[in-house]
């Protein structure tokens, strides 16, 4: 059965595409570049499982016959199929090998076609500063090969990257430079995409009068099935014009049309669009219905698998909820679109840091390999002296006691070096858990509020609520950064120390005052004893430091409504002595031996608090430049105490 579908879907397919020709052999048709790409074409947005098929079949073929332009036509499907999905990266990577292969080949119509490609995926992820670069590049050998099409194209692209920095007189502007063009040339899809520009652009400058004008332009002229997909979109934008003017039982009727067109040739996108603006059409007047339809646009995303739909369907759904008062169901639909954005936006950060961890890995494995080459050089070694030392008698002794001699010192070198490789991917292996995690995280949720605050996507009350979170993750994420710029400044360079006399009751008040807010939200109580008049010879900064990382960190570790005491005293030996004992959750004694070295795990405080774990490992670096001493003492459910001493003045 496995081996029948292939060929019975082949000649399915040819028989719908191209009549009744028959194949050469009886369900087996003989397809060529042409005939693969015409058969992703219609399948690629309604079936892309069947589209990726024929690619496969088009790919194959292409190499079989040493075809290198078929190879890259079957590449820039594979992106395109790719995009459609939401798969950027392998999207971009698809389109940049096909470019290489066109640049190979000369052929300056496939490099234009491919800049355009590698533009739009920029464009689509929100970086027009990356996009518009490719769009210049394919304008430029457009223009030096006087290709018409490929200028007018260029020039649409380029006002739809000004569109999505809604700097539409810019936009406009571009759009008229390629209705010139498009006047001198053949009847195309380009028009039509033109006309569906200026519509949308002026629909949004406020316009409506000439956004009519080009939406019902492009429809007269678009109103038969190969161009089918573009009259939809231009009718739901004609539609948009006129809900936009009060006339929304027109925008309704031409909505349902479109819908039913979309149905109709079987194009799940076109029939998203369709659902979504009828939702917005029925918001005011019927949310019952607005919510069917949102409900249905919602299942389409899932059954067809396409992120990006379903998070603008939850999205609306949320908002539709929230003004019907529903803020439970709001609320959960917002978290359903919050964590499908956060695992669909930023997967591509994820597969940069899985190729950086990957680089790692096989740079530690490299190193694994010369110390094995180092090791058999050695054994090697071994071999020849103690082949000189059977054949010697008077040398014997000598060459015995040279031999010994240096096999220690090698020894000796290779114990270090091991020491010195461990403590290296133990730094490294600490650092990518921070890059990956402490800082990794923030930084996407940073970013996926960006996007959704960017794209218009919240209400003003949830935009205030998104800012106030983005300060509070920008602010820990700042100082994580700078944790770890201070910890590979210590790496590089040491520990760099100017001792004076210094006040640690001065540190303490100053670091009481800066985090009096953070313990006032928990409603942590501080209490200080402090032996007055003492003074310590330190470097001021490391006490600043110290005080403020384990006072903090009490106050993260302690729950709602406990208590905080800082003692300083004189201690034995003309020291000084200073203890934070906290009401907190306690350390696990498993925990305990490695708490101020890198290898310490991180973990969440009782409100769920980020660190990195880097502090007490500075902390210790700047006790030991003092020649001090630091310690902890914890009992899990009772609390913790750390302790540190410095040099009495």
């Amino acid at each position: 059965m496995r081996a029948f579908l292939p060929c019975f879907l082949l000649s399915y397919c040819f028989q719908a595409l191209y009549g009744s020709q028959k194949p050469v052999k009886p369900g087996l048709p003989v397809l060529d570049i042409n005939a693969y790409e015409k058969l992703i074409v219609h399948y690629r947005y309604n079936r892309p499982d069947s589209a990726l098929f024929f690619v496969n079949l088009g790919m194959k073929l292409a190499k079989s016959t040493k075809d290198e332009e078929g190879v890259a036509r079957m590449l820039n499907q594979m992106g395109m199929i790719d995009d459609n999905s939401g798969n950027a990266v392998s999207s971009r990577q698809h389109y940049l090998e096909a470019l290489e292969i066109y640049k190979r080949l000369n052929n300056y119509k496939g490099i234009i076609k491919e800049n355009i490609r590698l533009g739009v995926v920029e464009n689509r992820k929100g970086s027009s500063a990356t996009a518009t670069p490719y769009f210049l590049q394919a304008l430029k050998i457009s223009e030096q090969n006087k290709d018409k099409s490929g200028i007018m194209e260029s020039y649409i692209t380029l006002g739809e990257v000004h569109a999505f920095r809604h700097d539409y007189q810019l936009a406009i502007s571009y759009y008229k430079r390629a209705e010139a063009i498009g006047t001198t040339l053949p009847f195309s899809s380009l028009k039509l995409n033109t006309f569906l520009n200026f519509g949308t652009a002026y629909r949004e400058t406020g316009d409506l009068a000439k956004a009519i004008y080009y939406f019902e332009k492009g429809i007269s002229q678009s109103d038969y099935p190969e161009m089918m997909g573009l009259n939809i979109s231009l009718t739901i934008g004609l539609a948009q014009v006129y809900a936009k003017s009060g006339a929304v039982a027109k925008a309704i009727e031409l909505q349902k049309g479109a819908l039913l067109k979309s149905k109709k040739i079987n194009n799940s996108i076109r029939e998203f669009q369709s659902l979504i603006a009828l939702a917005e059409s029925y918001e005011t007047s019927n949310r019952a219905i607005a919510l069917n339809y949102l409900q249905q646009a919602l299942a389409l995303g899932q059954t067809k698998k396409a992120n990006k739909q379903i998070v603008e369907a939850l999205s609306h759904i949320a908002a539709l909820y929230e003004k019907s008062g529903d803020y439970k169901a709001a609320y959960q639909a917002k978290t359903r679109q919050y964590s499908i954005a956060d695992s669909f936006y930023f997967k591509d950060i994820t597969h940069k840091i899985s190729n950086l961890q990957a680089q790692y890995e096989l740079t530690k494995s490299q190193a694994k390999v010369t110390q094995l080459k180092f090791v058999n050089n050695q054994q090697l070694l071994e071999q020849k002296i103690m082949f000189g030392i059977m054949s010697g008698g008077t040398a014997f002794m000598l060459i015995l006691g040279a031999y010994f001699f240096k096999i220690r010192n090698l020894n000796r070198l290779m114990n270090k070096a091991n020491a010195d490789l461990i403590e290296s991917n133990n730094v490294k292996d600490k650092l990518f858990s921070i890059l990956g995690h402490d800082l990794k995280a923030p930084l996407a949720s940073i970013l996926n509020l960006l996007v959704l605050i960017n794209r218009g996507w919240l209400t003003d009350e949830e935009k205030s609520l998104m800012l106030g979170k983005l300060e509070l993750q920008c602010n820990a994420t700042l100082e994580t950064l700078n944790l770890i710029l201070h910890w590979g400044q210590m790496q590089l360079k040491g520990v760099m120390i100017n001792q004076s006399d210094v006040s640690p009751e001065k540190k303490i008040k100053r670091n009481v005052l800066l985090l009096k807010e953070m313990a006032a939200q928990k409603s942590i109580s501080i209490e200080q004893h402090i032996e007055p008049g003492l003074l310590v010879f330190c470097d001021a900064d490391h006490l600043d430091f110290l005080v403020r990382n384990i006072l903090s960190n009490a106050i993260k570790f302690t729950p709602v409504g406990g208590t905080i005491h800082m003692s300083v005293r004189a201690y034995q030996d003309n020291q000084v002595i200073c203890q934070f004992r906290d009401s907190g959750i306690g350390i696990a004694p498993s925990r305990l031996e490695s708490i101020f070295s890198v290898n310490n795990v991180s973990t969440m405080g009782t409100n769920n608090e980020k660190g990195t774990s880097l502090g007490l490992v500075i902390c210790k670096e700047f006790i030991n430049a003092n020649e001090g001493n630091i310690w902890v003492e914890s009992v899990i459910g009772e609390g913790s105490a750390f302790f540190f001493t410095l040099k009495r003045k």
